[in-house]
């Protein structure tokens, strides 16, 4: 793993232990900085002085001279107001960054690719790290997906980071610098943390910051908000552009209509597959999700037949439309990353003859998007905080059923499911709405769905 050298000597402070928090703190208390840690969480306050660390209120007690705030990506920074530690850091004049912004001080070699976007930054991620790794690069991925980037290991210099990065992240990491960077799309999320989506997709792009004319900037230009960053980074900058499509033919960029991909950013030497029945790369997204990751490794010379292999091998990822079993006609599929109504519609455009389990924390904009596609939801069920709202939406269109947990839902679902004796029935968990009312993270709630799906499964056998 990532062992950490910059700040020995000198006193940080680490506010926020999740995973990220937990994982920089141990590595500069390893390279001999004087680490103070906490957490308002008396849990997580537990597990690090299990670990060694050195518990210090930072908000009880008065502020000491420190070199640096590590901050937790989950704290407020300047949206809707900036945390209390924030205001504390700023006035003692103590900078503040982020787990990203330790890593690109410890990293010694290999290149950086990082990948943003409201959605669909996971698959693109994992997929770009399938590529690299199937054609024997290489490489490690991590940041916001999976891997906390202190986790990492040192590459050689013939390497690859992959590397998922929030806007909060962005916010956090002032000497961000990427050989490629990706913007895959910009929708209204996360706006109370931001101000506004202009606000959002100002930090968004900073994804392309500090890049020279070695550099390789992938952004979608369906994407009207892309389309303005392309347009001005022409004007500002003389990095590589590559556009990508999922609607028409992109000019010197990567494209898929209708499952065929063809990367025309190769100059002269075009190329095309087919990746319509891949059942991992299955819908509109994930296509646009391929584009960006087939011009990032056609950048760096990987194949057309290296990539081609590498696309049809790639399994998906967990809670992104995953395929978690079925029972007789009707299939069974995770998509519990859909904390969104923009993340649910790549669901609902993927299958027909739905059973839509959907609710949890509300999110700005409720579900009222996704009613061009309510022709393809049989019934809905819906959970959490967000049921009631979402019912009113629904109401006058489609037929739904209010439930009080995710198992009920399932159960429900999965019974209605099987009386439509329909081939082509799916018990879809895209929720379309964040998971902290019921659930710890959405991967909680996909876990919790796998397990009552099983036992269903199980029972019917």
């Amino acid at each position: 793993m990532m062992e950490s050298h910059s700040y020995q000597d000198k006193t940080i402070a680490v506010f926020g232990l999740g995973k990220s928090g937990m994982s920089t703190a141990r590595r500069l208390q390893d390279g001999k900085a004087h680490v103070f840690v906490w957490d308002d969480n008396e849990g997580r306050r537990r597990t690090a002085s299990e670990h060694g660390l050195t518990l210090k209120d930072l908000l009880g007690e008065r502020w000491q001279p420190t070199e640096a705030l590590v901050l937790s990506p989950g704290v407020p920074l300047t949206h809707p107001a900036p945390h209390a530690i924030v205001d504390a850091a700023k006035s003692a004049g103590t900078k503040i960054i982020g787990d990203v912004e330790i890593f690109l001080q410890e990293k010694t070699a290999g290149r950086l690719i990082g990948i943003t976007g409201t959605n669909g930054k996971s698959t693109t991620t994992a997929l770009i790290s399938h590529l690299l790794s199937s054609a024997g690069r290489p490489v490690a991925a991590g940041g916001n997906i999976g891997t906390p980037v202190m986790d990492l290991p040192q590459l050689d210099e013939d390497g690859t980071y992959v590397l998922e990065l929030s806007s909060y992240q962005l916010d956090l990491t002032p000497s961000w610098q990427a050989d490629i960077a990706i913007l895959l799309n910009i929708t209204p999320d996360h706006l109370d943390r931001h101000g506004d989506l202009s606000g959002y997709a100002d930090v968004k792009r900073r994804i392309f910051q500090k890049q020279t004319e070695k550099g390789v900037a992938v952004l979608n230009q369906d994407d009207p908000l892309c389309r303005q960053i392309a347009d001005d980074l022409r004007r500002e900058s003389k990095t590589h552009i590559i556009l990508i499509s999922t609607i028409q033919a992109a000019e010197g960029g990567v494209s898929v209509i209708d499952g065929l991909l063809k990367d025309q950013s190769r100059g002269d030497q075009p190329w095309t597959v087919d990746i319509s029945d891949i059942a991992s790369l299955r819908g509109r997204h994930n296509w646009q999700n391929a584009a960006a990751a087939v011009a990032a490794v056609s950048s760096m010379g990987l194949e057309p037949d290296e990539i081609r292999r590498g696309l049809t091998s790639f399994g998906g990822l967990a809670h992104r439309m995953e395929p978690v079993g079925s029972l007789g006609p009707v299939s069974f599929v995770n998509d519990s990353k859909a904390t969104n109504a923009e993340a649910a519609e790549k669901a609902l455009t993927s299958f027909e003859n739905i059973y839509w389990i959907a609710g949890g924390r509300e999110k700005a904009g409720g579900i009222t998007s996704l009613s061009p596609h309510f022709g393809r939801i049989a019934h809905a069920f819906l959970i959490g905080e967000a049921k009631d709202n979402f019912a009113a939406t629904l109401t006058g269109h489609i037929s739904f059923t209010i439930c009080d947990t995710l198992a009920e839902a399932t159960e429900k679902a999965a019974n209605a499911a099987f009386r439509s004796r329909d081939k082509s029935a799916v018990v879809l968990l895209s929720p379309a709405a964040a998971s902290f009312d019921q659930f710890t993270s959405f991967e909680a709630r996909g876990d919790a769905f796998r397990e009552i799906v099983a036992r269903l499964i199980a029972e019917a056998s």
